[in-house]
């Protein structure tokens, strides 16, 4: 890794990124307990989104990792495919690595994103693009990504869909703990596209 530098991100870009990180840690796989008790840790305020992340918080704490695991994989994994496909390619075109993913390929090999060694899914699933926003915003892949370079990303390759899936999300027969998580992303992803809508290109 190279040397650490020290680079002045605003809080609230902060507390963007670690939502984006938080939603792509727990698309990437079932949450153990302690992923658990830290989600039952969360409290909100009055918005949609704060309101989301408590009604989160109130089902982790009635959840155990085994049962979570199961409904992780009858979403995601299921005997052939999950209840939902989680990747962009799917949501704009109906079919799996399409598109949309070779677009994104693009776009990650200027930016200088590599999909990690032991990452297997194509890179346009739900996890790997929250992760990729969380990591433009704070500096993970070079110097922390513009506003209008944020913008475009997310516009091209979040915007169109992922809002659909977090409210199938909601609505998914196999869905308890990722019915709460559902409704943090949906609430995320509008005030997300409102203040990119209200920033100059």
């Amino acid at each position: 890794m190279n040397a650490a530098v020290d680079i002045e991100v605003a809080q609230e870009d902060r507390l963007r990124a670690d939502l984006y990180n938080f939603l792509g840690l727990m698309f990437s796989g079932p949450p153990d307990q302690l992923l658990l008790d830290q989600c039952a840790g969360l409290s909100g305020d009055t918005s949609d989104l704060g309101q989301a992340i408590a009604g989160l918080s109130r089902v982790a704490k009635a959840s155990k990792p085994k049962k979570v695991e199961s409904e992780f994989n009858a979403l995601f994994i299921g005997l052939g495919r999950g209840e939902l496909l989680p990747y962009a390619s799917y949501y704009l075109t109906g079919f799996l690595n399409e598109k949309p993913l070779a677009t994104l390929r693009n776009d990650m090999a200027v930016r200088g994103i590599t999909r990690a060694e032991n990452v297997y899914e194509p890179e346009d699933n739900i996890a790997s693009l929250m992760e990729m926003m969380g990591g433009m915003i704070v500096g993970r892949f070079g110097a922390p990504a513009s506003q209008s370079d944020q913008k475009n990303f997310f516009n091209k390759h979040i915007a169109p869909w992922a809002g659909h899936f977090f409210s199938d999300l909601e609505a998914a027969k196999n869905s308890i703990l990722y019915a709460s998580l559902g409704s943090v992303g949906r609430a995320f992803m509008e005030i997300e596209r409102e203040a990119f809508r209200m920033t100059s290109a």
